[in-house]
């Protein structure tokens, strides 16, 4: 595989962890964040989902985001009848974010753009390393 390829197919990579921190670092903001509206619904955990995309021009397979999905997990519970948003029973629903969950998915994503950066540095070093060759 020539080296260009290696390097457009890497960069792909970084898009979409780059775009995958950006939704869990979102959950992780909203991880308390409730309903002031009697019975309404807290914030919603998403999910970064990817796509398989041929690329004629490079002739080859890259990865690029896919649409952001809402996790369908059940939202907690906690007791605070004095809250706005509590049901009738005193009960409000809290956000079906866990923050090891975002946090591990967070670890996950970070080395998967580490090694798609090793990619593009080891690429660069040996395109350089050519001209060098060349040069002589």
């Amino acid at each position: 595989m020539d080296l260009m390829k290696s390097l457009k197919i890497a960069a792909s990579g970084l898009g979409v962890q780059s775009h995958r921190m950006r939704i869990i670092s979102e959950n992780i903001a909203n991880a308390d964040s409730i309903s002031n509206v009697k019975g309404g619904d807290p914030y919603q955990r998403k999910i970064a989902t990817f796509n398989q995309v041929y690329n004629e021009e490079i002739g080859a397979d890259m990865v690029q985001h896919g649409r952001v999905k809402l996790d369908s997990a059940e939202f907690g519970l906690r007791l605070e009848p004095g809250h706005p948003g509590a049901n009738d029973k005193g009960y409000i629903k809290t956000p079906n974010v866990n923050g090891m969950v975002e946090a591990m998915d967070m670890r996950e994503a970070q080395r998967s753009y580490e090694a798609n950066l090793n990619v593009i540095t080891s690429a660069r070093k040996m395109l350089a390393k050519t001209l060098e060759i060349l040069r002589v």
